[in-house]
Formats: C-alpha cells, structure tokens, sequence
C-alpha cells in the first residue's frame, strides 16, 4: 500500500528532526571535549612560555641561641608538618641540605644547626614571604610543560583540604607576555599551592592526593635523585 502525501510529509519531518537532534548532541559533546580539556588561565599559556622550577628551601631554623641547651630532637627542630612529610613523601630531592637534622633519616644523633649567617642568597618569589632558592632550570621539555599546565589549570585536582602553614619545596615562574610574572609555590609538605602575581583559578587550593602523585613524579623528572 502506498503512503498518502501527508504520510510522506510526516515521515520526512520527523527524520529531519532526527537529524538536527543527532548533530546537536554531536556538538554538545565537543563543546564538552573541548572546554574540559582546556588549561584555566593563565596555565592555558604555559605550554607556549618560558618556565622555570625552582627547588625552595622550605624551612629556615632560627638563630642558635648564645647559652648552652640541650641536644636538640628533630621534633623541636621543625615542624610537624616537615616532619611528616619528610618520613612519607620520598622525595628526598626536595630536602633542603643541612636542615633536616641527621637523626631523621639516618638514625644518627641530631644536631643543631650552625648559627645563621648573613642571608644573601637568592629567594623566590620577589615579595614575603619568600623562600631561599637551592636551585632552578628552565622546563624545557614540551611534553612536560603541557603536563604542568593541565594538572595545575584543571580544579579537579584541588580541594580545600590542606593545612594553613605554607613551607614551599617548590616554584614555577612563567611569563607568556608584558608584566609581572606568574609565580606559584607548591608546598607538598602543607598539601597546597599558592599563587604570586595572578589570582588563583579555582575555589580550593589543597592538592588531591592523585595530584601529589603526579607532581612527585614531576619533581623526580626535574630533579632526579642525588642530583
């Protein structure tokens, strides 16, 4: 039996409907794609910029006092969140040298620091606080930059679970245009990440533990051990 005209005419508005509805969830999908894989800024242009990673000094012990004391322990030395970190993290690369007192990795007895001398080492960033810098480099390894930039420009690495002392072993300075540069410091012994320069991107800056683990990993990249 043949169709009737108004039979063809439904027939061919409900596929072109078909049709419109396929394309547009066609395109929502990589809209999506699109927007979820794309850097909040400005870790959107640090794969185009020149990048520097900075190993902090995350601790400066003070001054021995003058009159005699007791040996002192590891625990009276730094704080327990160095503490912790120093025993968990494994990333021995970022201990600074002659802070962590020997009694704390090695079993042997601590001692105390020598007295402060007069500070003119570099530090990073410009403002305070700031941290002493042991040593820097520039990223230059493409593959890596893009890696930095998607694990710091997506907010579903952060949450808001982080301790409130910020003792950075890490910096990143990147600068894509005029202006100042855009500073961050990464402290993995307090779990977050706080911005220099630019205002952080997302709502919380506590580090999720999948994203310790891919800076870590970053980190033995950069700085390899007992380099």
């Amino acid at each position: 039996m043949g169709w009737t005209r108004g039979a063809r005419a439904a027939y061919a508005r409900a596929t072109m409907t078909k049709r419109v509805v396929s394309l547009g969830v066609v395109a929502l999908a990589l809209t999506a794609a699109a927007c979820g894989g794309k850097s909040a800024p400005p870790f959107d242009t640090m794969p185009s910029a020149q990048v520097i990673a900075l190993r902090l000094q995350n601790f400066e012990p003070p001054p021995a006092p003058a009159a005699a004391s007791p040996t002192p322990t590891p625990q009276s030395l730094l704080p327990p969140e160095i503490m912790s970190w120093v025993q968990q993290s494994g990333l021995g690369q970022l201990i600074p040298p002659g802070v962590i007192p020997p009694g704390v990795l090695g079993g042997v007895t601590p001692t105390a620091p020598a007295p402060a001398q007069q500070d003119t080492a570099p530090r990073f960033p410009q403002a305070a606080p700031n941290f002493r810098i042991l040593s820097q480099a520039p990223i230059l390894d493409a593959k890596l930059k893009e890696e930095l930039a998607e694990l710091l420009g997506d907010e579903d690495n952060f949450d808001s679970n982080h301790s409130t002392c910020l003792y950075a072993e890490m910096g990143l300075s990147f600068q894509s245009g005029p202006g100042l540069p855009n500073d961050i410091l990464i402290s993995f012994s307090c779990n977050q990440v706080q911005s220099r320069n630019f205002a952080w991107p997302h709502p919380a800056a506590g580090m999720k533990p999948g994203t310790v683990e891919k800076l870590s990993q970053i980190v033995k990249e950069l700085w390899p051990a007992g380099s």
